[in-house]
This record gives C-alpha cells, structure tokens and sequence, in this order.
C-alpha cells in the first residue's frame, strides 16, 4: 500500500470521525501564579466544533485521492 491510499484512506475515516462526533474537547492550563511556596494554576476547557462542510470536504478529497492512485496504475 503507498502512501497516498494511506492519506486517502486517513482522511475519509477522519472526515466520518468529524461528522459523527461534530465537536472534541481538550483542558488547557492556564494563569499559572507563583507567590513565595504557593502556586497556582487554572485548567480551563476548550471546545472545538467541526462544521460538516469540512467532515464532507475530507471525505471528498479522500475519495478522490482513492479514486487518483487507482486510475493512477
């Protein structure tokens, strides 16, 4: 298998991952004090919504990577 039916192959299930799930959450630390022996941080959560046009826009371009290296031989 080359490496471009890999990519292919990567971001069809990454654009069907992105439309099923639609959005993922991730912690980030932030505001980070030190005052003498105390510290202090915050971890805040951060979400991030993916639009469908872009779980469709991989898929298609996926797809037509596939459709590429097979035409391609």
């Amino acid at each position: 298998m080359d490496s471009v039916k890999i990519m292919a192959i990567v971001l069809v299930v990454a654009g069907f991952a992105g439309i099923l799930y639609g959005k993922f959450s991730y912690t980030k630390e932030t505001h980070d004090i030190k005052l003498g022996p105390i510290e202090m941080s915050v971890a805040e959560k951060q979400t991030v919504n993916i639009p469908v046009w872009v779980g469709l826009g991989a898929i298609a371009g996926g797809g037509g990577l596939l459709f590429y290296s097979m035409k391609k031989k």
